[in-house]
């Protein structure tokens, strides 16, 4: 069964975007492994003049996406059990252990909100998770939609080709990933490191593991507290 993800959007033009190049885009248009539609939440609104916002109850500045248009644009969709997701700068951060479960799914209907947000009756109502992927303030969510997309499908079997290449990186195991390197062996006075010319393969996995604890210690000491935190709990 392929990965189906849904978009209600302001803006459908910004779909496929990255999602339709390279490995993922074949993926999709050649061999049907995901497959993407995208929802024009205007289009069902009952203002002659189309507009599917109003302002803010109990005032304040900008406009308010409308709980019965939202309503009436994922009602128009097949459901399937798929999550509903919106992405959210208040939401629960996106990691990569719920990307993972989500991959394992029939797929993913996202709504993108705009202006000062969306009722929080119609999130409320129809379940939606409010999802955000970073610690900043996006214009709409279709750059958030796009991020959650591809962390997803990019899990989806045989979309990549090499499952093997997924398990050594960043958050898999709760360690970012380790740094890469390839010819030339010297780059503006830069050589790669000795250990990963020498043909050892278990001096390199040795020196990659130590790569990846350094990195995550250094800029991401949360994770790293996790996974200390984690391996403590097992030793108990």
């Amino acid at each position: 069964m392929p990965f189906d993800a849904t978009v209600l959007t302001m803006f459908p033009e910004a779909f496929p975007g990255p999602l339709g190049v390279s490995l993922i885009g074949t993926a999709w248009r050649e061999h049907g492994l995901w497959s993407l539609e995208t929802v024009d939440i205007r289009t069902f609104s009952t203002d002659k003049r189309g507009f599917l916002d109003d302002t803010p109850a109990g005032g304040g500045p900008g406009q308010v996406m409308r709980a019965d248009v939202i309503a009436s644009a994922l009602d128009s969709v097949e459901r399937r059990e798929r999550p509903l997701l919106y992405m959210s700068a208040r939401g629960r951060p996106l990691t990569q252990a719920r990307v993972r479960d989500w991959a394992q799914g029939p797929g993913l209907i996202v709504l993108c909100g705009r202006f000062e947000g969306v009722d929080q009756r119609v999130l409320e109502a129809r379940g939606f998770e409010e999802v955000a992927v970073g610690d900043a303030v996006l214009a709409g969510g279709e750059a958030a939609a796009l991020v959650a997309i591809e962390a997803c499908v990019r899990l989806v079997r045989g979309v990549l080709g090499q499952a093997e290449s997924l398990s050594e990186e960043s958050f898999e195991d709760g360690l970012l990933e380790h740094p890469q390197y390839t010819r030339p062996r010297t780059f503006e006075g830069f050589e790669i490191p000795e250990v990963l010319l020498g043909g050892h393969h278990a001096e390199v996995r040795k020196w990659r593991q130590a790569e990846r604890e350094r990195t995550t210690r250094e800029r991401r000491p949360d994770l790293w507290a996790q996974r200390t935190a984690n391996q403590q709990a097992k030793g108990d």
